[in-house]
């Protein structure tokens, strides 16, 4: 039997631990600060651990997988790991890193002789639970020796091999910008739609949409659930945030020198939408009083 080691038990390393214990085929380990989860893991056949030394103490070769928030943790995680590992085991970040810190975090690994893949996870929790979509980048051997796994966590043709070490996490950085645009367009037709002349129920608008359309996707199937559950947009404070990808598209476009406009413009929005304080727009409302007197609403 396959061991894996989880490192990360939060939404997605659950659903991708949940999803490899129906398989039967696994053993399966793993750690997380929220001790809470221990009950729910142990549920699956999972074997709980509290700290990374003796979660990792077995010698049998293994997976580790990482499923940890991107930036310091996850760098500090890595590091940490890779001290308990042999050059048989495979240490796996599967986080939204950015592809620079996986860079240098696959370069720490080579010098520890720790084989290490990166890999960019797409699909969200139903994807993590029942087969997701997976971008590797790193050694290629590392990768056909554990290409089974992905091939049972990812849907038909779900799963690619990129390229060397950084690729996987550049690809998925490039798919979160993708992914970022899309919805904006959503967003403004369906905004179009409620504020037309016509009494559009838009939960069938999405539905037809999604029934042969140029424009059908799974992000249509969610925009239909939306509408279908009826909530209460008054309730909503229509805050997006941010999580790093998208930006993180942008500043390569902009050191690339290629141009992203779609992309970009929906990053703005979401900045705009966390903006409590409103200075830009309430600084351009004084200013049309001052040079036109126009009112301004308090």
């Amino acid at each position: 039997m396959k061991k894996i080691a989880f490192i990360g038990l939060g939404k997605m390393g659950f659903g991708v631990a949940e999803n490899i214990s129906r398989l039967g085929k696994y053993e399966l380990s793993g750690m997380d600060q929220n001790p809470q989860v221990r009950v729910d893991f142990e549920a699956i056949g999972g074997q709980f651990f509290s700290d990374i030394k003796t979660l990792l103490a077995d010698p049998s070769p293994k997976v580790v997988w990482v499923m940890l928030p991107a930036g310091t943790v996850t760098n500090q995680i890595l590091r940490e790991a890779a001290a308990y590992l042999k050059p048989d085991d495979v240490l796996v970040d599967a986080g939204n890193s950015k592809y620079t810190d996986t860079i240098a975090n696959a370069a720490y690994c080579d010098s520890q002789q720790v084989t290490f893949l990166d890999v960019g996870t797409s699909g969200g929790m139903a994807g993590a639970r029942n087969g997701a979509c997976m971008m590797i980048g790193g050694d290629e051997n590392a990768f056909i020796q554990v290409e089974s796994l992905f091939a049972d966590l990812c849907v038909e043709n779900g799963y690619l091999y990129c390229g060397p070490s950084g690729s996987g996490h550049y690809l998925k950085m490039v798919h979160n910008g993708i992914e970022y645009g899309m919805m904006q367009s959503i967003g403004e037709g369906f905004h179009l739609l409620a504020h037309s002349p016509f009494a559009y129920q838009l939960d069938k608008v999405a539905k037809v949409f999604n029934h042969g359309s140029v424009i059908r996707s799974w992000l249509m199937e969610l925009t239909e659930a939306v509408f279908t559950e009826q909530e209460n947009f008054e309730t909503i404070a229509g805050v997006i945030p941010s999580s790093g990808e998208g930006a993180w598209t942008v500043e390569e476009a902009l050191k690339r020198k290629v141009s992203l406009p779609v992309i970009t413009q929906a990053l703005m929005v979401r900045y705009a939408s966390e903006d409590e304080d409103k200075l830009n727009e309430k600084l351009v409302a004084l200013l049309r009083n001052q040079f036109g007197g126009h009112e301004v609403l308090r």
